[in-house]
């Protein structure tokens, strides 16, 4: 398969915007490949000088099905990658759920190919897991936000498409992991549990090397449906990504002392912040998951992991500082 037209939605979110920057040096590269960028913001709407050639923006909500239509008229591929993480439970339904379903009836009735969507390893709940792959795991969401997606990767499975899981994602635009390892530390000043805790991350660029790769290959199962985890092969011990933090001076440097598990949780739950305990034991804690075969599928090296693509992010980190997502 080649694709020659590919839609994104979310694609000036976090993600979105990363998966879009290589797409349009696709485009470029090849001018025969046409990027429709889907996003709610009606300012984004049309084209700009400042796009690259064959990037087309056009409006549309999850939250309104009546907006997409269309969205995915001649499409070969969508790249859904759109969604909600906030606490608003009716929000989280009409977009994750709803929104999800709504743009997978669009993308059937228009025939597209290729579908990929965004998912998130939240989906499991609050583990440990260690090491585990997608056949070995069951899914038990805590959240509405994770929840709600749960129910969208079923829309998407049922269109015949591919959903990604990722775990934790790092980089410039990030407004969760880092802030909340920021809130986190700020409030627990000490190695935690010997900072033993091992979890699944991803650089957003490299996430986004494995989205576009997955879109444009020939290989004969990648229009297979399913479910692939998408984060780098290798989890990052906890430790580890606080020093790296430091050394990049997003933290300060961790101190000698290291507190149990148990002194984490009660330092925690005695310092105001935005960080709840169940968000502590997912960046704290066991919770990384197998991930080789989005990569093989993608025919891609995952490349050297995302501690030490944290250089060009840490400005970005040091001025958002813990600031609570908003």
């Amino acid at each position: 398969m080649s694709p020659r037209r590919v839609v994104v939605t979310g694609a000036t979110g976090f993600v979105g915007s990363a998966v879009l920057r290589r797409l349009a040096a696709r485009s470029q590269e090849d001018h025969g490949v046409m990027v429709r960028a889907v996003s709610r913001t009606r300012a984004a709407a049309g084209s700009s000088p400042s796009d690259p050639s064959g990037v087309h923006r056009v409006a549309a909500d999850l939250a309104d099905g009546r907006s997409l239509r269309g969205v995915c008229d001649g499409a070969d591929v969508l790249l859904s990658l759109a969604s909600y993480v906030g606490p608003d439970a009716e929000r989280c339904t009409a977009i994750n759920a709803d929104g999800t379903a709504a743009l997978m009836t669009e993308a059937r009735r228009a025939g597209v190919g290729r579908i990929i969507h965004l998912s998130t390893c939240a989906v499991y709940g609050p583990g440990p897991h260690r090491g585990q792959d997608v056949d070995e795991l069951t899914t038990a969401p805590v959240s509405a936000a994770s929840g709600s997606r749960l129910v969208g990767e079923g829309a998407v499975l049922e269109a015949g498409g591919l959903v990604l899981r990722a775990g934790l994602v790092l980089g410039r635009g990030d407004r969760w992991a880092v802030p909340a390892l920021v809130d986190a530390f700020r409030r627990v000043p000490a190695g935690w549990d010997g900072g033993a805790g091992l979890a699944s991350f991803v650089d957003v660029d490299d996430l986004a090397r494995l989205v576009v790769a997955l879109a444009f290959t020939g290989r004969a199962e990648a229009d297979a449906p399913g479910v692939l985890h998408a984060h780098h092969p290798e989890p990052v011990r906890n430790r580890d990504l606080m020093a790296a933090l430091a050394e990049h001076r997003v933290l300060p440097a961790r101190p000698e002392a290291d507190w149990s598990w148990r002194g984490c949780l009660d330092a925690l739950a005695a310092t105001p912040g935005w960080v709840s305990e169940r968000q502590f034991t997912l960046l704290a804690g066991d919770h990384w998951y197998r991930a080789d075969a989005a990569w093989e599928r993608a025919g891609i090296a995952p490349g050297p992991g995302p501690l030490s693509r944290l250089g060009p992010a840490a400005r970005w980190y040091r001025k958002r500082g813990g600031v609570a997502p908003g």
